[in-house]
């Protein structure tokens, strides 16, 4: 059985939507929790065998192994996935952790990107599996950081906000900033968890929660497409079956 390894670092911010696209394709899924495993976890992690690894995202930043040292046990495990040539899927501080271990920069936004948008997609975007997104179109967004697309990656996204949304490094490597993955039925741990950030941002949750549910049943739709065509596309040349 195909297996899907899926770095998580805060309860709420899981493969969501994601998961039953993954089992549909054959994934047995295993969550690696390394705020409760600490780095020991990680470098005892083979990244080699699994046929899919993903890093989720969180609310801390790429940069602060100084507050959360278990990160650079992390961005060890990404290097080394990236070394292997396996294929690696990044969402918001994954991706961000993938940029870093490929040399690119993440910095601090002006200000914090939150809520439902457009994002907009490049020549490269429309090409690809994140064309179901629609171009441009509504996700969730949530970040106070980016990245820039690392060196030898592909742009693919970018929003009014932030000019680097997405890359892709041929059919190895997908970065997302933004959350396909959030399934907006199950937003209410989004709006706790995250309650004090909505508060300093001086963002509405009522006006998310309200969001959550109008653009819902699309976003679902369109966020389980671009996954659906990924992994066929990475499969196949891969030859994972």
């Amino acid at each position: 059985m195909k297996s899907v390894v899926a770095i998580r670092h805060v309860a709420f911010e899981d493969l969501g939507i994601f998961e039953p696209i993954l089992e549909e394709f054959g994934y047995r899924i295993r969550y690696l929790d390394p705020g409760l495993l600490g780095p020991d976890a990680l470098e005892a992690l083979d990244v080699d065998s699994p046929e899919l690894m993903v890093v989720l995202g969180a609310p801390i930043g790429a940069n602060d192994d100084a507050l959360y040292p278990f990160l650079s046990a992390e961005l060890d495990a990404i290097r080394h996935r990236l070394d292997s040539g396996r294929p690696l899927l990044g969402i918001c501080l994954g991706a961000q952790m993938i940029a870093r271990a490929m040399g690119g920069r993440v910095f601090r936004m002006p200000q914090k990107e939150i809520g439902f948008a457009d994002v907009s997609l490049t020549r490269d975007g429309q090409e690809g599996p994140l064309r179901h997104v629609g171009n441009p179109d509504v996700v969730l967004h949530w970040h106070g950081d980016m990245f820039e697309t690392p060196p030898g990656a592909t742009r693919l996204a970018y929003s009014h906000a932030c000019s680097h949304q997405a890359f892709a490094v041929g059919e190895q490597v997908l970065g997302l900033q933004f959350h396909l993955e959030v399934d907006p039925a199950r937003i209410e741990p989004w709006l706790i968890g995250h309650a004090a950030e909505l508060a300093a941002a001086e963002i509405d949750p009522v006006e998310l929660r309200e969001q959550a549910v109008r653009y819902g049943p699309g976003l679902k739709q369109r966020g389980q497409q671009v996954l659906r065509e990924w992994l066929a596309t990475t499969e196949a040349a891969y030859g994972i079956e």
